[in-house]
């Protein structure tokens, strides 16, 4: 792609997260979502193959659809109220159908069948894209509305997405895929908190963004897309491959690396809800999760397991990572120590 037309989509991708994020008036968060779609687009077509055609189809029209939905929710609700301020989304309906609307935007269960696809069509670097910057407007949105949402509805979503994430990413071989699994599995947490404490979701939002870019950014710079050849990438770079096996386990949420922080937060935050089964419920159901993310560990760094095709080793390359790469992975591993001065902050 034309490196000033790349630039000018990621400039609307900026621009159309930043119009969501600080906007008051429903219409001008719905044109922000309309900016980061048609500006991600073009990114996820870019290789012309069928099924990256086929993957900015199926985003295009999930979107649309849950643009059109934010879209009635805001127009119900002004409707009913007079309001067009985000934050005085009062009518029970106009809730409904905007919680409806954000779960199809960020692929939470059931309206999760889009997601795994399409990332499956993109690059890692789309990819990354999709599953980081373009799920922060949704977020936002839910943040702004937490207020007057339905409890028991996406705590029931949080549940089905933490299962369904955990669960069908547990046969996958393609990278992508289980990448596209395990955010379900997450955003399933970052729902279950959000009426409660708003800020936790963010925090865990922050925390997941910045360990699955260094998980993308690492398998761009070893291109590997499935288990098979994640097998023997171990020979091009092995000190980042070890980064690689550390971040997968930080991402499965286990101490004491980063991910178990927000995880430990929401267990906590649940409990003073008295929302112990709820917490003890998608706790057990992170751990099919857990099984996956062991899994990519295993391919990664561990061991190989037994197989009879013979694997060509691939040539150590004297290119050296990136700075970017290897401050995301120390963040992504250390960050639990400091978790006091993070909660001071947030």
């Amino acid at each position: 792609m034309n490196p000033q037309a790349n630039l000018i989509f990621i400039i609307s991708l900026l621009l159309g997260t930043t119009i969501t994020i600080s906007s008051n008036h429903w219409i001008m968060a719905w044109t922000g979502l309309e900016i980061n779609t048609l500006a991600i687009l073009p990114l996820i077509s870019k290789s012309h193959h069928p099924r990256a055609i086929e993957a900015a189809t199926k985003y295009f029209l999930t979107q649309s659809a849950a643009s059109a939905l934010v879209l009635f929710s805001s127009m119900t609700n002004a409707w009913h109220t007079g309001q067009w301020d985000i934050t005085q989304l009062t009518h029970p309906t106009s809730s409904l159908i905007l919680t409806s609307a954000i779960a199809m935007k960020l692929g939470l269960v059931p309206f999760h069948f889009w997601f795994p696809e399409v990332l499956q069509g993109s690059p890692l670097t789309t990819g990354l894209l999709l599953s980081t910057i373009m799920k922060l407007p949704p977020i936002a949105l839910l943040y702004m509305t937490s207020h007057s949402l339905n409890p028991t509805l996406l705590t029931t979503l949080a549940i089905l997405s933490t299962a369904l994430g955990g669960w069908m990413g547990l046969n996958q071989t393609q990278i992508r895929k289980v990448l596209a699994f395990s955010s379900i599995s997450h955003l399933g947490w970052m729902a279950i908190i959000i009426v409660y404490n708003p800020k936790l979701t963010l925090l865990n939002f922050y925390l997941y963004a910045m360990m699955t870019a260094t998980i993308f950014l690492t398998l761009n710079t070893i291109k590997v897309l499935k288990l098979s050849t994640l097998m023997t990438a171990w020979t091009k770079i092995p000190s980042l491959n070890a980064m690689l096996l550390l971040t997968l386990l930080s991402l499965a949420g286990l101490p004491p690396l980063t991910g178990f922080l927000p995880k430990w937060l929401i267990i906590q935050e649940l409990t003073k809800q008295d929302m112990a089964p709820a917490a003890t419920l998608i706790s057990l159901l992170s751990l099919l999760s857990l099984f996956f993310y062991l899994r990519l560990a295993y391919c990664t760094t561990i061991t190989l397991p037994p197989h009879t095709t013979n694997h060509m080793k691939q040539w150590r390359t004297n290119k050296s990572t990136s700075t970017m790469i290897a401050i995301l992975a120390t963040m992504s591993i250390m960050l639990l120590p400091i978790s006091p001065m993070i909660l001071t902050i947030v």
